[in-house]
């Protein structure tokens, strides 16, 4: 059976981690796997919205460490080496991916796994999900992304809360502090990330693509950059098909068709 399993409906492509016997922790060839597939989601104009969940009781429980180890020679860079090719690499698809993510969180995101979904543009998250910064648990320092995603969502100070104690926090309260979009019924998650996945599929495409980057590289720029990259944007948008039925349909008084280009 596939770590990953895909799946196809209409224009929405669903991702799946399949390990539920290990919580869905993440190898390296998984890791790669989901890379390689949202690469691909990004240049596929049949694929409009992406969906990752996991089967079983987790999410996903972070990076495999079995069979990682202590020992051994390990050469200056190694370490460094291994995030940039590895977890930042992931995280970095999520973002990067021209395509809006949803993350359907059905059960445990600890560590990576957490970082994986708060990448995603959009979080549903069943009531019995429960996200951790396991790292301090482990003496560790955050990794995949942790850092930087967690205080552009929820602020430095709530951010140090989560990564200094590991406490794990619950869907409500992942929700209440600005981490989770919305919490539903364990049993209506699936029907729920599907249907918002749906409404996104029938969007326009590219103007969602270039709200996501406006977006997501807001907080490091100041505002002049954010003026004009807006300003760029909604210039490349204007040549698009999309915008041209958005504009007609509001003539015309009608709802827009967006076929996606």
């Amino acid at each position: 059976m596939p770590a990953v399993l895909r799946a196809t409906s209409g224009h929405v492509l669903s991702l799946t981690l399949n390990r539920p016997e290990a919580l869905n922790a993440l190898t390296p060839d998984q890791r790669d796997e989901i890379v390689r597939l949202l690469s691909e989601a990004s240049a596929n104009p049949a694929i409009r919205a992406v969906v990752i969940t996991g089967t079983g009781r987790g999410f996903c429980a972070g990076a495999d460490l079995r069979g990682a180890g202590t020992s051994g020679e390990r050469l200056a860079g190694d370490v460094a080496r291994t995030l940039r090719t590895g977890a930042q690499r992931l995280i970095a698809a999520v973002l990067d991916c021209e395509k809006p993510v949803i993350a359907a969180v059905n059960g445990t995101a600890a560590g990576l796994g957490a970082h994986l979904a708060f990448a995603c543009d959009l979080v549903l998250a069943a009531e019995s999900a429960r996200f951790i910064e396991v790292f301090v648990r482990r003496g560790l320092v955050p990794d995949g992304g942790g850092a930087y995603l967690l205080p552009r969502l929820i602020g430095p100070q709530r951010a140090k809360e989560l990564m200094f104690f590991g406490d794990a926090l619950s869907a409500p309260d992942a929700e209440r502090v600005g981490l989770v979009n919305r919490v539903v019924r364990d049993e209506d998650l699936e029907k729920t990330a599907h249907a918002w996945a749906e409404r996104l599929a029938s969007g326009p495409t590219r103007a969602l693509a270039l709200t996501k980057q406006l977006v997501n590289a807001s907080l490091d720029t100041d505002r002049a950059a954010a003026f004009a990259a807006e300003a760029a944007a909604q210039e490349i948008n204007m040549t698009t098909a999309d915008a041209r039925e958005g504009v007609r349909s509001f003539v015309e008084r009608r709802s827009a068709e967006f076929g996606g280009h």
